[in-house]
């Protein structure tokens, strides 16, 4: 049987007796059983419930006394810092619980289906319908469809599907998601949003304090461990509640009441990512020197020279430095620091820049930097003025829109207007035809105001989540013109479905430099988890965190540790550069991170196979525990450790002073890469781990090639 979406078209009407088709006895197998046209069968529970089967196996379904909740509201919203809060008041909803039967029969509406099945919801005391369509695009297609659609004239605001919980179910990724993995019995939405500068719950009156669910890259998708996912084709926030109001259902309620959603069959977890890929589409494949350590300079070009000279007396291996502040430094409001948002170098501060580039290039090294879709007014820097004048910008009642920035007023570029896309463009080739960067940092984009009047009409509620992946997609066309060989790199925050296409490498995010588990270091390990889980294998994070701080040496040091098993060893300066523990801070630090560097160098060449494997199939290089032990349950709730690859196991320690660490083995033999010692699976156990000696282990055979490193 083909292995894909479940090719299924979901088409939700509202209104009295709908079209009736033959009956199931008449469309379906001699015994009265339905089929679609793949052999997913569609199945009437004995409690009521609707299910897909798949050779015997549920992989989705509608919960049993529940059906389609349509409800109608005014949506109110704020959220001048990114972080948006929503109320809806007036609000009607009426929900068709009642499932009356299901229909089939051959037809042709929509074009193109070969079969047309139809499950049939009312409520009590009215003949009025919700008819829920199922059926094939096509009979030998692999799409998965569930397409949800209204009567012309139908005033609805949001339609929400009853999706049973099973038992044993759970509810993985949605994105880019900081505080755990399985989010059953959570209810939170999904809008792309500023991630918070500090997400403690204690701490709500601060103006940029997140929550739990704030997030840079949310997604409107989960995948079941059991093996089988789901993924909504929708720009529009949505709310989920999974199984946390009622344990027996998990809505999922989106404002945008015509819709698709793509069931995923699997039947496991890896096959569901590489089905949600092949919908969504895949990363772009980093170069070879990506995956060698990249070390962060900044404060002109004696200094980034000055860093280049340390690293080399250190002996300390890298492949890339990245300079954030080339465009000029600007002091953050806290008293930390941060860059001028512009396009252009600071001449002063960087009066040699292409000079200073070819000298790293002559050493082999590339140069990496930094841009965000920031168009500043204060203050008023060189792209301002013109981009106002040329019309360029979002706009509201007509007018420039001018916001709430990081730095104080900025406004951003229409990028539904092809002009505006241009003038952009052309300062990112810039970048890279007159100066030679080799990518960059490819920041924010999570800001664009839900009010912006933009060129072509988009509503900006919605075109507010895509924003991402069309300033991405800037510097996806500059670099495939002008770098077609592919040597090149981005590293993003922010998205939402559909940025994997134009995507390469993406960052979890300006952490605390703490050891916060809301926006600290433990957030590291489940928000690579969720991405790769999300479809995006290439991950990184800043060594040591970028918020808050100062960091210290122990952060500073558990920070490394993780670095060097994650695919993009990367330090960053952060917020308070001149106060933060860095690389050389003393001796000590210096050969903990020169020793952690050279493990990272000697995994080099497993991190390319990873990635080859990720090209093709979007396989996570960070893997939740689930994705190589599918049929180990206990390993479905482990999110503070992950598989590097198919055979490194690493459980970091996350918790300041903490000497040892207890953690899950799946089933196996395991080597601790550190001891040699072997351990057989299935267990949890508590591990010796100073610092220097984070728990790692080897599936199968010893590692005594990372033992050996000095």
């Amino acid at each position: 049987m083909r292995r894909g979406w479940i090719p299924l078209s979901l088409v939700l009407t509202l209104g009295s007796c709908g079209k009736q088709g033959a009956s199931s006895a008449d469309a379906g197998d001699d015994d009265g059983r339905i089929f679609l046209t793949n052999g997913i069968e569609v199945v009437v529970e004995d409690d009521g419930g609707l299910s897909l089967v798949d050779d015997g196996r549920r992989i989705w379904g509608l919960a049993p006394g529940h059906g389609p909740r349509v409800s109608t509201f005014n949506i109110g919203w704020s959220g001048d810092t990114a972080i948006w809060e929503f109320t809806r008041t007036n609000e009607e909803t009426v929900e068709y619980p009642l499932l009356r039967g299901v229909e089939q029969g051959g037809g042709s509406e929509p074009e193109g289906i070969a079969d047309e099945t139809w499950a049939v919801f009312g409520r009590e005391g009215s003949e009025e319908e919700v008819r829920v369509y199922l059926g094939d695009e096509f009979r030998d297609s692999d799409f998965s469809r569930v397409t949800i659609q209204l009567p012309t004239g139908q005033t609805t605001t949001s339609v929400a599907l009853p999706v049973r919980c099973t038992e044993t179910g759970t509810f993985h990724g949605f994105g880019g998601q900081y505080e755990t993995t399985d989010q059953r019995g959570k209810s939170f939405d999904l809008f792309v949003s500023e991630q918070g500068i500090g997400r403690e719950p204690t701490e709500p009156s601060q103006p940029i304090n997140g929550s739990e669910h704030t997030a840079y890259f949310p997604m409107p998708y989960y995948v079941d461990a059991d093996g089988a996912g789901a993924v909504w084709d929708t720009d529009y926030r949505m709310h989920v509640d999974l199984c946390a109001t009622d344990s027996q259902v998990a809505w999922f309620e989106t404002l945008e009441p015509e819709h698709e959603l793509w069931v995923l069959r699997g039947p496991t977890p890896a096959d569901v990512i590489r089905q949600l890929s092949d919908r969504v589409s895949r990363p772009k494949r980093p170069p070879t020197w990506a995956w060698s350590p990249w070390m962060a300079a900044q404060g002109g070009s004696d200094s980034v020279r000055a860093e280049k000279l340390a690293l080399e007396a250190a002996q300390i291996p890298y492949s890339a430095i990245w300079v954030q502040d080339w465009t000029g430094i600007r002091m953050n409001l806290d008293g930390g620091f941060g860059v001028q948002y512009r396009w252009l170098p600071d001449l002063e501060l960087y009066p040699d820049l292409a000079e200073l580039i070819a000298e790293f290039h002559a050493d082999g090294k590339k140069f990496l930097t930094y841009a965000n879709p920031f168009v500043s007014k204060t203050p008023t820097l060189e792209h301002y003025p013109e981009m106002v004048a040329q019309g360029l910008t979002i706009k509201q009642n007509g007018e420039v829109y001018d916001h709430a920035a990081p730095n104080l007023i900025s406004t951003h570029p229409d990028l539904t207007n092809e002009a505006s896309r241009e003038y952009v463009k052309s300062f990112l080739r810039d970048m890279v035809e007159t100066y030679g960067m080799d990518g960059w940092m490819v920041d924010f984009a999570e800001w664009l105001p839900l009010s912006a009047e933009l060129s072509n009409g988009s509503d900006p509620r919605a075109y507010h989540n895509r924003y991402p992946e069309a300033w991405q997609r800037l510097t996806r066309e500059v670099m495939d013109e002008v770098r077609p060989d592919g040597d090149w790199v981005s590293f993003a925050r922010s998205g939402w479905r559909g940025v994997h296409g134009v995507a390469m490498i993406h960052w979890v995010g300006d952490q605390e430099c703490t050891w916060s588990e809301h926006d600290g270091l433990p957030t590291v390990v489940p928000a690579m988890l969720n991405l790769g889980l999300s479809g995006q294998p290439y991950v990184t994070h800043d060594i040591a965190g970028f918020s808050g701080g100062p960091s210290g040496k122990e952060l500073f040091l558990r920070w490394t540790e993780l670095g060097a098993f994650t695919p993009i060893m990367r330090t960053h300066d952060g917020n308070k550069k001149l106060e933060n523990w860095s690389w050389d801070s003393d001796t000590e630090t210096t050969a903990h991170f020169r020793r952690f560097a050279n493990i990272h160098e000697l995994l080099v060449p497993e991190l390319e196979a990873m990635a080859a494997e990720a090209d093709a199939s979007s396989m996570p290089m960070v893997r939740h525990l689930m994705i190589e032990f599918p049929n180990d349950v206990a390993s479905r709730a482990v999110h503070d450790q992950f598989m590097l690859g198919d055979s490194l196991l690493v459980a970091p320690v996350v918790e300041e002073g903490a000497t040892t660490r207890s953690l899950y083995l799946p089933p196996g033999t395991w080597y601790h890469v550190w001891t040699g010692d072997n351990y057989e699976g299935g267990v949890t156990l508590t591990i010796d781990a100073p610092i220097g000696s984070p728990p790692v282990f080897s599936l199968g055979e010893d590692r005594p090639d990372l033992r050996a490193v000095p």
